[in-house]
C-alpha cells in the first residue's frame, strides 16, 4: 500500500468533505475541504499567517499556486471586486473542492481551479500567491518556482509564507542566486513571509 500525499494527482483516500469557515480580510469563507487535501477541516497556520501579516490586493490577474481546495485565491477573490484568480494544483480531489467552493461562495465567474498543463501557456500574472508546497522536495519545489516566476508581469511579484523550520532562508537565498530578488516581508511564529520580484 502507497502512503498517500496531499500531493498526489489522485489521492486514495475516501472522498469525505468537511466543511469549515476561514477567515481572512474581514471576510468569511465557508469552504469544503476533504481526506486526501492539505489542511482538512481547517485553515493552515502558514496561509492563516499569510491573510494576517499582508494586506489584500488591489486588483488584477492573481495565481494561487499549489491551491488545495483554494483558500488563497478565494480569499483574494472575495476581497478583491476586480480580482481574477486562476488557482493550479496536482491534486484533482482539491481542483474540485476550489471549483465547488467558488461556485458556493458565488465566485466561480472570476475564479478556476486546473491542472497545471490547463492553464494557456500565454497567460501572466501581476501577482503569485502562495503557500508552496514544500514537501514536495527541493528539486521538484525549485523546479515548479522556475516554471511559474517567468509568469510574472514586469512588475509583478510573488508572495508566499515558508516555515522557517522547512527552509525559508535558505529559500530566499536560493531565489536571490536565480535571479528572482526575495525580500522577507514579515516573520511571525516560525513563518516567513517572503516577496520575490524580477531581477
Amino acid at each position: 500500500m502507497t502512503e498517500d500525499h496531499y500531493f498526489s494527482a489522485d489521492p486514495a483516500a475516501p472522498f469525505t468533505r468537511e466543511t469549515f469557515t476561514a477567515q481572512a480580510w474581514g471576510h468569511s469563507l465557508e469552504l469544503a475541504s476533504a481526506s486526501g487535501v492539505f489542511s482538512r477541516g481547517h485553515l493552515d497556520h502558514a496561509t492563516a499567517v499569510l491573510f494576517r501579516e499582508l494586506e489584500p490586493p488591489v486588483q488584477g490577474q492573481f495565481l494561487d499556486l499549489g491551491c488545495g481546495y483554494g483558500a488563497i485565491g478565494l480569499a483574494i477573490a472575495r476581497a478583491v471586486p476586480l480580482a481574477t484568480v486562476t488557482a493550479v494544483d496536482v491534486n484533482e480531489r482539491a481542483l474540485l473542492l476550489a471549483n465547488e467552493n467558488a461556485e458556493a461562495l458565488g465566485l466561480a465567474s472570476r475564479f478556476v481551479a486546473a491542472l497545471p498543463e490547463q492553464v494557456p501557456s500565454d497567460m501572466t500574472f501581476d501577482e503569485i500567491w502562495s503557500n508552496p508546497p514544500i514537501r514536495i522536495g527541493k528539486a521538484a519545489l525549485h523546479e515548479l518556482l522556475l516554471t511559474w516566476l517567468p509568469r510574472l508581469r514586469p512588475d509583478g511579484r510573488a508572495v508566499m509564507v515558508v516555515g522557517k523550520n522547512l527552509g525559508a532562508d535558505s529559500l530566499q537565498r536560493w531565489l536571490g542566486e536565480q535571479g528572482w530578488p526575495t525580500t522577507r516581508l514579515s516573520s511571525v511564529k516560525g513563518f516567513r513571509v517572503l516577496e520575490t520580484r524580477r531581477g
